[in-house]
């Protein structure tokens, strides 16, 4: 269990398993309070909630796969109302992320379901990984559905050559609270018979929601249980997940000094102070009169 930004515990977690003799890697999470967490923070509408809480799950389940300080990052462009979405995830179970535009909801999908899929519209999906190196590895994919599951399930297919089922779901109260969320990436390597192929096509076609499944009590090894659907499960590791943001005053203030003196002084003499924002946690920091006053002397040193 780990804590969130609130200090409350959380259960969220992450489980890497293989099935079918090592044939089949299988990985899911359980991310309730991880969306709840960024519902609570950007203030998010239901469809909104929806859509940054499985972009949050995915790109947590990439970062189960990276080693410390490997990090992953998501951005997903659409033309739909929510703009970007964007999220960023560490080795280490620390995921973040944030939409252009947090209060998106729209009328329920023919299925009855939040439609995220007209929330996102049509655009591209990128992949950035960051291995330490001196370049990152970067993928993308035009969006399919925009419903993001689908989008990514394309994205391993035709960028990592790995076909894939990808599961995600988050259930939104009446009241926009988050109740539910989590994932499953189910993919199959080159070595995978036929007859595995064709018994996770068969399960994949019945499969629950994801969400439904959480909120019903499983944890994350449970729904692979439940994809494998017989076939033999090796659980390699289980680790917790949570939304937590690595920003500091420190980091900001060193951003308002690289803006320069002149800028500052400008900043200084119009409105006295500043207040900057993070896009990934909404996390605010407040410069007074005299902290800026501060920052125009270092900014003038470090010119010197």
């Amino acid at each position: 269990m780990t804590k969130q930004g609130d200090g409350r515990t959380s259960r969220d977690h992450i489980v890497h398993a293989t099935m079918a003799g090592g044939t089949v890697r299988a990985l899911a999470a359980v991310t309730t309070d991880t969306a709840a967490e960024a519902q609570l923070r950007h203030g998010l509408y239901p469809t909104a909630a929806a859509a940054l809480g499985r972009v949050l799950t995915v790109t947590a389940l990439l970062g189960a796969q990276l080693k410390p300080p490997q990090q992953v990052f998501v951005d997903i462009v659409g033309d739909g109302p929510l703009g970007h979405i964007k999220a960023n995830a560490d080795a280490n179970g620390n995921v973040r992320g944030y939409v252009s535009n947090p209060r998106v909801h729209l009328p329920l999908n023919d299925g009855g379901k939040l439609n995220v899929g007209a929330a996102v519209g049509k655009g591209h999906l990128y992949v950035t990984r960051d291995f330490g190196l001196k370049e990152s590895y970067r993928g993308y994919v035009p969006l399919i559905s925009g419903e993001i599951g689908e989008d990514f399930a394309y994205y391993f297919l035709h960028s990592e050559q790995l076909p894939s089922l990808v599961a995600l779901g988050v259930l939104v109260e009446k009241d926009y609270t988050v109740r539910a969320a989590g994932g499953l990436i189910v993919q199959l390597f080159p070595e995978a018979d036929e007859e595995v192929v064709s018994h996770l096509e068969a399960v994949a076609a019945r499969l629950p929601a994801v969400s439904s499944s959480v909120d019903a009590g499983m944890n994350a090894e449970d729904l692979i249980r439940l994809a494998a659907d017989g076939l033999d499960v090796t659980v390699l590791q289980e680790s917790p997940v949570r939304f937590h943001c690595g920003c500091s005053r420190t980091r900001f203030e060193r951003a308002l000094i690289a803006l320069g003196k002149e800028e500052l002084e400008d900043m200084l003499a119009e409105d006295g102070e500043a207040e900057l924002v993070c896009h990934f946690c909404s996390a605010k920091y407040h410069f007074d009169g005299p902290q800026l006053q501060a920052l125009i002397e270092e900014a003038a040193r470090q010119t010197r």
